[in-house]
Order: C-alpha cells, then structure tokens, then sequence
C-alpha cells in the first residue's frame, strides 16, 4: 500500500468500524454527538480530527482508543464512493 494521509487511513478505519457495527452514518453521528457532514469529513479524511473527537468516535463504538488504530492502516479507504 502507498504511504497514505494518516486522515484518510483513520476516516477509513472509522467508517469500516461504523459499517461493522451496523451504522448508518447519521446514525452514528448522531450517537457520537457531532454533525453528520463532519463525520463524512472525518470518514474521507478531509478533516484533522481533535484528540476529544477520538475520543468521543471509540466510547460511541464501545470501544478503547487504541483499537481504532489497531490494523488501521489495513483498511482501503475508499475510491470517492458517494456518502450513506
């Protein structure tokens, strides 16, 4: 894989995490407690997401911190696929 954007390989990894869980992406958004087009930002890796966000994206997928990063660079980010 190509050295990639670290925004786009963690908006990939929370959108393939989100999908795990059966999340539409308003959905999710609306449980983590941030805007639907900031999350989409986030997902295609057009935002550079705050340390309390992080924070805010893994306790809404009931999961620590450090598994969003765990084999996050394993996940293809998506070719410009339309948002859900």
């Amino acid at each position: 894989m190509d050295q990639l954007d670290v925004k786009v390989l963690f908006g990939a990894r929370v959108r393939h995490l989100r999908k795990e869980q059966g999340f539409s992406q308003e959905d999710f958004a609306h449980r983590v407690g941030l805007d639907r087009s900031y999350m989409g930002g986030v997902e295609r890796g057009e935002r550079n997401i705050s340390l309390e966000n992080i924070c805010l994206i893994a306790r809404a997928l009931n999961l620590p911190v450090s598994q969003i990063f765990i084999g996050w660079t394993d996940v293809a980010p998506p070719e410009n696929t339309p948002e859900e």
